[in-house]
């Protein structure tokens, strides 16, 4: 890793005057080099496993807007499917899983995961090799309770009952998919980090709505596992945790008890709050609404969230991922606000 990427710096508890962004989804529908690119690949799967497509989509947000980190463009919908679960992309609908009720029969071959991986590797490679030295460089996995939704049910989704049923009547059963999935993220990222990604970060974007029991049990023990496994193999690797929309008294237990160096905040999560109670790095947390309305609305949004991170380490990102629907001169305001 770099010290002269600025988001290195702050992941390392460094405060800089002017925090570092990067923006959930960056790289997406909102941007016609995207479309054009996406137009020409023919499916998003093919986007993201054929690594001359996915290291192009990655740097397209650097080259327009001058991010300070680039995030692999990839899926957390990899895991499975180097499980040998196989997942099918459908236009306008999203992806979707055959629901399974049991992990026996995943493929835990390390030498199979290696080889699937490989071209999210090279693509990291490519991208490395592109950007600049001060760009920080991201690579990601999906938590395994939020790969474990997908599972269950077959597709994603807010109410997570399929999962939540298994976890409650096969405790042990469901322990087992949690290991498994837990497994195959650590060694993703610690290849990722082997790869040119300076840090990761683990997407738990379903981890709302669990009672505090079942949320320890599903979403911080298994990322307190991968945390641990990563820094045994990496014990310099920097570490982002976004369990998505849990409770206040939620991502303070997430922070003490997993050991990542920043949690990611979703939008409804009050940033000063953040500052005052969580002893680790901020990321976050604009509403990515108000990044679609812009004008006033935007810049007052901005400021707050600058406001109470003035001091802290912090690093500038949304709540969730950019809508295809923002405009890109609102991205430009966004940038000129915080940098100044």
């Amino acid at each position: 890793m770099s010290s002269a990427r600025k988001l290195v710096r702050v992941l390392s508890g460094d405060p800089e005057k002017v925090s570092p962004v990067w923006l959930m989804r960056q790289a997406g529908r909102y941007l016609p080099e995207y479309r054009k690119l996406r137009a020409e690949a023919g499916s998003f799967w093919t986007m993201a496993l054929t690594p001359k497509y996915a290291a192009e989509i990655t740097l397209q947000p650097i080259r327009r807007f001058g991010f300070d980190a680039a995030i692999l463009f990839s899926d957390i919908l990899t895991v499975p499917e180097a499980l040998g679960q196989k997942v099918t992309f459908t236009e306008g609908e999203g992806p979707s899983l055959t629901p399974v009720t049991s992990a026996k029969g995943f493929d835990e071959d390390q030498e199979h995961w290696s080889s699937y991986f490989e071209p999210v590797y090279e693509a990291l490679r490519l991208t490395r090799g592109a950007l600049g030295p001060e760009t920080t460089l991201l690579g990601f996995a999906g938590a395994p309770w939020t790969l474990a939704t997908y599972l269950a049910a077959g597709v994603g989704g807010d109410e997570q009952k399929a999962a939540k049923l298994w976890a409650y009547r096969d405790p042990k059963g469901f322990g087992y998919l949690l290991d498994i999935l837990g497994e195959c993220v650590a060694f993703h990222l610690i290849r990722q980090l082997d790869a040119g990604a300076d840090a990761v970060q683990i997407f738990d974007s379903w981890a709302s709505g669990l009672p505090m029991p079942l949320f320890e049990q599903v979403v911080i023990e298994p990322t307190k596992k991968i945390v641990r496994a990563v820094r045994a193999a990496r014990p310099e690797a920097k570490i982002i945790g976004f369990p998505r929309a849990a409770t206040l008294a939620g991502y303070e237990i997430y922070v003490q008890a997993t050991g990542v160096d920043a949690v990611s905040l979703d939008t409804a999560a009050p940033m000063r709050w953040a500052a005052e109670n969580l002893g680790c790095v901020l990321q976050g947390n604009l509403d990515p609404i108000a990044l679609i309305a812009g004008g006033a609305a935007l810049d007052r949004a901005v400021d707050d969230i600058l406001e109470a991170t003035a001091g802290r380490a912090h690093i500038f990102n949304l709540g969730h991922g950019i809508l295809p629907e923002t405009p890109i001169a609102h991205v430009e305001q966004l940038l000129k606000r915080i940098r100044g």
